[in-house]
């Protein structure tokens, strides 16, 4: 492409708040257009004219393409791909590139917090405070719940790439042991398969994607098999857990504590078993681990670099 593109992001309020230098990316344009939110009706009018379009969660499908011919470049402004049909796209010549690895620092570090919490029944507390309990007390503190330290015991991680490998680095500062479990479809000899894994942690740490092979990875038998007392984090994606069965182990007193930032539907307008009242020491985050300031402009960076290289004649981050 010799000339600066006309840019549209379709979707803007998914990535910026306010609170980022969109310049990067709007400076390399000769017309740049935002919106907010792009409904399924709207996209093709909203695309007609430009070459390059970015989205977070707007579909990009055959028809939408073929409805807008002048189209030569997806900017995906995360890292999944399931919003554009990326075989039709080559096919048209179409060129899709994504972004990877910015959320690594935030969600790495809202990880370790989700074990800080349940460990120490933050929740439990401040709820206490906030009823007047300490307020009321005999004693100069309240110790009304089991307060436990994570130096000592034992990680288990599932998907080890850098966002895994970041969770170790913190995980390991703080005194813990990390084993790395072996995925299904993925086995290795030097990483405990997942039965064998389970058997021998005290926290569980799911950062792998979700496949055919992960969906529902820990169920009602999985979560039977890990020690009394356990904690799970999921800060992957929603249906590597079956919410039902972790709300069950949570009730019956089993597992010790989940803190989970996804859910299977997102966002669960029509309910979920982890959204239920009166599951003791359950942490639910609105998939928010990776949306850190810093994080969100690196997403602009990268957008930013991948339609230069694309300028350039090159590709970035191609994912068709």
């Amino acid at each position: 492409m010799q000339n600066s593109p006309a840019i549209v992001f379709l979707d803007q309020s998914t990535l910026d708040q306010g609170d980022l230098d969109m310049q990067p990316l709007s400076e390399q344009a000769s017309q740049y257009a935002s919106h907010a939110v792009t409904t399924k009706e709207q996209r093709i009018e909203r695309m007609q004219g430009f070459e390059v379009v970015v989205t977070n969660k707007v579909v990009i499908d055959a028809a939408v393409m073929d409805a807008c011919p002048q189209l030569k470049l997806i900017l995906l402004s995360a890292t999944g791909t399931n919003n554009v049909d990326l075989k039709a796209a080559a096919e048209r010549g179409v060129v899709v590139c994504n972004c990877q690895g910015y959320g690594t620092p935030a969600v790495a570090q809202h990880t370790l917090m989700c074990m800080l919490v349940l460990i120490t029944r933050f929740e439990s507390y401040r709820e206490a405070v906030r009823a007047g309990a300490w307020q009321r007390s005999e004693q100069f503190c309240l110790l009304d719940y089991p307060i436990g330290e994570l130096a000592g015991r034992t990680l288990g991680i599932l998907g080890y790439g850098e966002l895994g490998q970041a969770v170790a680095r913190l995980a390991e500062a703080f005194g813990m042991r990390v084993l790395v479990g072996a995925l299904p479809g993925r086995e290795r000899e030097d990483r405990p398969g997942l039965t064998a894994l389970l058997e021998q942690i005290d926290v569980l740490s799911l950062h792998c994607p979700l496949t055919e092979h992960t969906r529902d990875l820990i169920g009602a038998a999985q979560l039977a098999s890990m020690r009394k007392g356990s904690l799970l984090i999921n800060a992957g994606r929603g249906g590597l857990v079956n919410e039902q069965a972790l709300a069950d182990s949570l009730r019956a007193g089993h597992l010790g504590g989940a803190a989970c930032d996804v859910l299977t539907t997102e966002p669960p307008r029509d309910g979920n078993p982890l959204l239920e009242p009166q599951i003791p020491n359950l942490v639910i985050t609105p998939h928010s681990a990776w949306g850190s300031r810093e994080a969100r402009q690196r997403i602009v960076g990268q957008l930013a670099d991948n339609l230069h290289a694309f300028m350039q004649g090159q590709v970035l981050r191609r994912v068709n």
